[in-house]
């Protein structure tokens, strides 16, 4: 494979060196489309740490200084989610593109702003919605869109672990974001209606735990439960359709999605009395389906620089993150309603 020359590779800073910051770090000083020039954080003790083991990227405190004197590409916001709005503003007022993390503001209609100023600027706004990119939804996808699974009946997730805990946002706004991009992307909808209870167990005002119910307008029931205080790590998605039920788990390297051939149907052909049907049981076989081994993030990131390359809107663009926003603050306000059902409103 020819080298790229430097003058065609994409100057990229990363704004934020906290874990999934650290990632992007090692992930795009890998890549040979890139040139990973400079590192920024408001925390020093922290920069310097991160800075240590990229001893050639420039270290920023400011965000202003940053923009000021790099001549950048793009850049990677992984700071916390509450300045999400304030940076990415900047960054795009900058003329650069941008990867902004999850949630991409805690306001939906923050989430519009920078949509609009980023369609004035003619830049591209990504969010990284990073299950949108794994080779196992992709294949979940891939089966909906087959028709193989019949009707889908409902979806359940369980994001579960104990820790990290967060002090900027609580267990719902940290870990039910994936699952709400994920069960949008495998269904072609978002959801209208929503109902959610949390519970703040540890001595903070956060819930810590959170279930989550979610209406489609085809009919199609969604359920999220959430927790960052339990003992065992749960990273998985189900879908149960008439013809089979598919499980994607996160956590199995060797089988990250299995499909059982199982169902019920209703058999209109012989009723067994006044308004009732017989039911049909199939028991089938278990199925695993090869992936092709990848890299999630790697696979985001190489989509994000193809965008900027075409100039096309991303498949985690500004939209899609301001609909994942707007249905978080509708699961917000049901909890603070105690659980009843909240209308979702993207208007």
């Amino acid at each position: 494979m020819d080298q790229i020359s430097d003058s065609l590779k994409k100057n990229i800073a990363v704004i934020g060196c906290g874990y999934w910051g650290v990632n992007y770090i090692r992930l795009f000083s890998q890549l040979a489309q890139v040139n990973l020039v400079a590192i920024c954080d408001t925390q020093t003790d922290r920069l310097n740490s991160v800075g240590e083991k990229f001893p050639l990227l420039r270290k920023y405190n400011e965000v202003q200084r940053l923009l000021k004197e790099e001549s950048l590409d793009a850049v990677i916001i992984a700071t916390n989610p509450e300045t999400h709005f304030d940076v990415t503003k900047e960054v795009i007022n900058a003329g650069v593109h941008v990867l902004v993390e999850k949630p991409m503001t805690l306001i939906s209609a923050e989430s519009k702003e920078l949509i609009d100023l980023a369609k004035q600027k003619n830049l591209i706004l990504m969010v990284g919605h990073t299950f949108m990119f794994n080779a196992g939804i992709k294949k979940v996808k891939d089966i909906l869109k087959s028709n193989e699974v019949g009707d889908v009946y409902y979806l359940y997730a369980t994001r579960t672990n104990m820790g990290p805990i967060r002090t900027d946002v609580n267990s719902l706004w940290d870990l039910a974001p994936h699952d709400i991009s994920i069960f949008s992307y495998l269904l072609g909808e978002n959801p209208i209606e929503v109902n959610a209870i949390g519970k703040v167990i540890l001595n903070h005002e956060r819930e810590d735990v959170g279930f989550i119910t979610l209406k489609y307008p085809s009919g199609v029931i969604g359920n999220i439960h959430v927790s960052w205080i339990d003992p065992y790590k749960v990273r998985q998605v189900v879908v149960v359709g008439s013809q089979m039920r598919i499980m994607f788990d996160d956590m199995s390297n060797l089988e990250p999605v299995r499909i059982f051939h199982k169902g019920v149907e209703v058999s209109h052909h012989e009723q067994i009395g006044f308004g009732e049907f017989k039911l049909l049981i199939r028991d089938g076989d278990i199925v695993v389906p090869k992936l092709n081994p990848s890299e999630p993030l790697k696979n985001q990131a190489l989509h994000f620089l193809q965008c900027i390359d075409e100039n096309k809107e991303p498949i985690s663009d500004g939209m899609n993150g301001f609909y994942v926003v707007r249905i978080m603050e509708a699961i917000q306000e049901s909890i603070h309603k105690n659980g009843l059902s909240v209308q979702i409103n993207y208007e």
